[in-house]
């Protein structure tokens, strides 16, 4: 068995993560801010933020092949580099040229950074799980302070958020430079034949992430929608999405104590929680206390199934094909988090948003289909 990860390294990873978390989540926020004071429609912002995800989902694609070649850390590095550039060059100009290039950056950046890291922490000794718990668990709350620092910050103009925000990046570096530089992904010579996304425990925890990029996709688009619909105000609409990204972060942090031998029956149950609530979302809106119930119980399972779907993919390949796989599993939510608001989105000009939203939920249990024909509860395979 390999000897365990240093301190310095789990340190410097999750450092990294929640100083990142919080200049992603300062320029979520500051980047529509500013489109809108330069007088951007709805429409185009959207279409914008849509141009971001895209070039992540593309780049998803490639990243296997790249960790082939450069170690994990100076994706991580570039993509910190990559968030800085995409906050700074909309300081310069809110022409359309540099809001494009500033979402297509990051979109880059979200995909090497998250794959990046994930895979780093999971190469370690010790569950997947666990590590990949803790760097999420961190993140989350990062990604939570990163919007407080830009709604104050833009009060006095969003430039100054954005600027702030690229800073913060850049000081990501500090950390990713005390990561141990470990070498690049050499494939296993009798690898098997055929997609990486198709081997067995690798499909589950693809499948697994669409389930959590959907619910996420939805909490930031269509549940705030629904829940105005429901006349909720505007404090309870963002008290409701608050409850619903604190629970995520308890289930993030219960993810990684779950026993090894429980991780497929955990990772059914989330999927069928997160699907089986998000659907009853819409139908519930106009009862705060139901809608905190459903809200709360599909965060708590999303944060859950964000950490045991690609803890799952990485402990069943080859030590040597983690890389690989955790960037499949992203690449997958990363599809999600971009269809599942456009199947929203389609339904709703020819039904009402309640149905849409529960089609679309329950449509999120599918991959527990695929957990339940498997007819397996033993743990994921260990690959030493």
């Amino acid at each position: 068995m390999r000897s365990p990860r240093p301190r310095r390294d789990a340190v410097a990873s999750a450092t990294g993560a929640g100083i990142y978390s919080v200049s992603l989540g300062a320029a979520s926020v500051a980047l529509p801010l500013l489109a809108l004071q330069a007088g951007y429609s709805a429409f185009e912002i959207g279409a914008l933020t849509a141009a971001s995800a895209v070039s992540q989902m593309l780049i998803r694609l490639a990243l296997g092949w790249a960790m082939r070649r450069w170690p994990d850390w100076t994706l991580i590095a570039g993509a910190e580099i990559a968030l800085a550039a995409s906050c700074a060059v909309v300081t310069l100009s809110t022409t359309l040229v540099p809001f494009v290039l500033a979402q297509l950056l990051q979109g880059v950046s979200r995909a090497c950074f998250w794959t990046g890291s994930q895979t780093h922490v999971v190469r370690g000794s010790g569950r997947a799980a666990g590590a990949l718990a803790q760097v999420n668990l961190v993140a989350s709350v990062g990604l939570l302070a990163g919007p407080l620092v830009a709604g104050v910050l833009s009060e006095t103009t969003p430039v100054l958020a954005l600027t702030v925000a690229a800073g913060i990046a850049l000081t990501g570096l500090a950390p990713t430079l005390l990561l141990d530089r470990l070498p690049p992904f050499a494939p296993p010579a009798d690898r098997p034949p055929g997609r990486m996304w198709r081997r067995p425990g690798v499909d589950v925890g693809c499948w697994a992430g669409m389930t959590a990029g959907a619910w996420r996709a939805l909490l930031t688009s269509y549940v705030p929608v629904a829940l105005d619909a429901a006349r909720q105000s505007a404090t309870t609409i963002g008290v409701l999405v608050a409850a619903a990204n604190g629970a995520q972060l308890l289930g993030t942090a219960l993810a990684g104590r779950i026993r090894a031998h429980l991780t497929v029956p955990a990772l059914l149950v989330g999927i069928l929680a997160t699907g089986v609530a998000t659907a009853f979302t819409a139908a519930v809106a106009g009862s705060p206390p139901l809608a905190a119930l459903v809200l709360v119980v599909s965060g708590m399972a999303a944060g859950a199934v964000q950490v045991l779907g690609p803890a799952l993919a990485a402990e069943s390949v080859h030590p040597q094909e983690r890389g690989e796989a955790i960037a499949v599993t992203g690449t997958f939510r990363a599809a999600a988090l971009l269809t599942a608001p456009l199947a929203v989105a389609g339904m709703v000009v020819v039904v009402p948003l309640t149905p849409a939203i529960a089609v679309v939920g329950a449509g999120m249990t599918l991959p527990a289909l695929a957990l339940r024909k498997r007819g397996t509860s033993r743990g994921p395979t260990r690959m030493e």
